[in-house]
């Protein structure tokens, strides 16, 4: 593949204008950075000092190197899993960099992150990833806070070419042009999977043809000539800092190595492509260049060893460093979580559900100009549900976003926006739709903190209705809490009330964890209830004793607990007097408030929607059994949804879904068989 072919741009060429020796040294300090720091890593890989995987960007400095060339201190990268290179040319230390890879405590990420995830995020290093694709929607995300706080920020997306099959890939590029955000899309394309070639995968000769589909310029470069890469991304990088929206960049480059240096496979490449491309090595070419421009030999061999010296110095500096200890584990995991106090009285203003959480997203964001809304329908209709009625009236479309129906990709973009200080509130139309969600809640939003060392933060919601009742059948009616608490690094929190859902909201959009925020949809339509009409946060991980008790204990969650007192008023009937308590807060939970009512009533019963099998009400059960045993005098009973999909037929859906009637048999279950023995006594 000769450069003439790769230097595409609309059909119009790009220039190919050369580079002063200023820039010449720049890009070629930075390129044997890269270079000499991959062949040290591989060295010390062999030798066992780095473990785990770790993926080589030797032959592909050029890239990294001409684009970073372009950068500020304040714009965003975001890197995929053969990142080292992105990091060096963003300036990275290279000590603290060997260090990770080693998983030193003085590592980049305080050795928590390793190769995959190397980051650094006083640089606005966004990190590398471990998902294919991930670093698209992240960054994306990036680039809305950019262009929300104005002035001239960019971010730089890179990613492989089997990435540009990723339905991200399309999203991304839809959403960034959509918004006109100021992104550069980097397609690194080595030609190569971790096996298989290009031309077996994609539909199209040339990624960069994908982007006209998008209302997006796409230019395929010679990615081993670091100085077309230098003019070319320096000439996207400018136009989105005008305001002309992304570029999608193709540079065609070659790695030398396999794909990672844990693989031992065949490499499937030939030797004769090998060759070729490595006569084409970007190191050389840009050596030549220098010395064209009038750069000694003697010089280059200077800059060598200077380099060579700090890859020693870096090396020995990760050997020496010490392994983190356990302690970080108990810090990295969650940003500390704000202390709030309610308030004294409710008052007697009464609002319904919906009203309540669309009070506390105006307050929040009336408050703080860092929060935003994004998500389906959510402006000019308000939402499905109504919860975001009237804001895009009062905040505008640019803090009221509607978004392609994407979820993954604007979800994406929530978790970036919130890693580059936004405060973003992502709706999911109907809470089933979060499978879409999933790698980036669990993957990115809830790992990032503790992938850069327990430091970053992600303030992010997440929030939606779930739950059935209201006939609409098996994907848009489930309960998936359980699926959120068992991820580390989420928060999960499921109100009641109005008035638990306006302090609870404010609380999750303060907090600096990303927080899945679930609304019964049963709720939405439910009674008022009184709610203070100034602002107010309720703790985190704070339970509530909906109502006193003494003979039995009755956790219940969201629409359950309205269930739950109802059958207590039925119970107190019998003579049998039932503390009812809701959690509010499902991850973290407030265990002390459980288990000293069961140290009290000695009785417990947990109710939820959820199915019963792996369910919320299994971990309280064994917690419960594990720290409270000995005041336990019957077993602990869960009543919880047939372990069957939400049916349409109505009265199936009523039969599945836990009822008053079931939560007072099961209570009376494990509390009669006591009041026979004490009448016989």
């Amino acid at each position: 593949m000769n450069t003439d072919s790769m230097r595409k741009s609309g059909g119009k060429r790009v220039s190919n204008q050369r580079a002063s020796a200023e820039t010449l040294r720049k890009l070629h300090l930075s390129m044997l950075r890269i270079r000499l720091f991959e062949e040290k890593a591989a060295e010390l890989f062999k030798e066992g000092v780095i473990k785990g995987a770790a993926h080589s960007y030797a032959g592909q400095e050029a890239i990294a190197s001409g684009t970073c060339a372009n950068l500020g201190p304040a714009d965003y990268i975001g890197s995929y899993h053969r990142g080292h290179g992105h990091c060096i040319a963003k300036g990275a230390d290279i000590s603290r960099m060997m260090a990770e890879l080693m998983g030193k405590a003085t590592g980049s990420c305080n050795g928590l992150g390793g190769s995959m995830h190397i980051a650094d995020l006083d640089l606005n290093i966004l990190g590398a990833n471990g998902i294919v694709g991930a670093t698209m929607p992240l960054g994306t995300g990036a680039a809305l806070a950019a262009k929300l706080r104005g002035g001239r920020q960019v971010s730089v997306a890179f990613f492989g070419d089997g990435a540009s099959n990723q339905g991200l890939f399309h999203e991304s590029l839809n959403l960034a042009s959509v918004w006109k955000l100021p992104m550069i899309f980097v397609c690194e394309n080595n030609q190569y999977a971790l096996s298989t070639a290009i031309t077996q995968t994609t539909s199209v000769g040339q990624i960069a043809d994908r982007a006209p589909g998008y209302g997006v310029p796409g230019i395929r470069i010679d990615g081993n000539d670091a100085i077309e890469v230098h003019n070319v991304i320096g000439e996207a990088i400018e136009r989105a800092r005008a305001g002309d929206g992304p570029t999608l960049i193709e540079a065609m480059t070659w790695r030398w190595g396999g794909h990672s240096m844990r693989t031992n496979l065949k490499d499937p490449r030939s030797e004769a492509d090998r060759l070729a491309w490595q006569a084409r090595c970007p190191l050389m070419r840009i050596e030549q260049e220098m010395n064209e421009a009038g750069i000694s030999s003697d010089e280059i061999e200077s800059i060598r060893a200077q380099v060579s010296k700090e890859i020693a110095e870096a090396e020995a500096f990760g050997r020496s460093s010490p392994e983190p200890t356990s302690d970080i584990l108990t810090t990295a995991v969650y940003a500390p979580f704000a202390k709030h106090r309610e308030p004294d009285n409710t008052g007697t203003r009464e609002l319904t559900f919906v009203e309540a959480l669309n009070e506390a997203l105006a307050q929040e964001m009336e408050r703080d100009s860092t929060v935003i809304v994004m998500g389906e329908d959510i402006g000019g209709i308000g939402g499905v549900f109504q919860v975001t009625a009237g804001l895009t009236e009062k905040f505008g479309i640019e803090r009221v976003r509607e978004t392609p129906i994407s979820e993954s990709t604007f979800c994406g973009a929530g978790v970036g926006a919130a890693i580059a200080g936004m405060r973003p509130v992502v709706e999911v139309q109907i809470f089933d739709f979060v499978t879409l969600m999933m790698d980036m809640l669990v993957n990115q939003a809830a790992k990032f903190r503790f992938m850069n060392g327990g430091t970053g933060k992600v303030p992010l919601v997440v929030r939606g209705p779930q739950g059935g009742g209201i006939r609409m059948a098996a994907q848009h009616s489930q309960s998936l809490e359980a699926w959120f608490a068992h991820i580390p690094g989420l928060v999960v929190i499921a109100p009641s009330t109005p008035y638990d859902a306006k302090g609870l909201l404010t609380a999750a959009i303060r907090d600096d964890n990303p927080v899945v925020f679930l609304e019964h949809k049963m709720l939405y339509l439910g009674q008022t209830g009184p709610v203070p009409q100034e602002s107010y946060a309720i703790p985190i991980g704070k339970a509530d004793i909906k109502r006193a008790g003494t003979d039995v204990t009755i956790v219940a969650t969201q629409l359950m607990v309205e269930r739950a007192l109802s059958a207590a008023r039925v119970l107190e009937r019998e003579g049998i007097s039932a503390e009812v308590i809701d959690p509010r807060t499902i991850k973290p939970l407030d265990e002390e408030t459980i288990l000293a009512s069961v140290r009290k009533t000695n009785r417990l019963v947990i109710v939820h929607e959820a199915c019963l099998t792996g369910g919320f009400g299994a971990e309280v059960s064994a917690m419960v059994m594990e720290k409270a045993f000995d005041w336990l005098d019957a077993p602990v009973i869960r009543v919880a949804a047939q372990d069957v999909p939400i049916p349409y037929n109505d009265r199936l859906e009523t039969e599945v879904i836990p009822s008053q009637a079931r939560i007072v048999d099961a209570v009376r279950s494990c509390v009669r068989p006591a009041l026979h023995e004490a009448a016989a006594v």
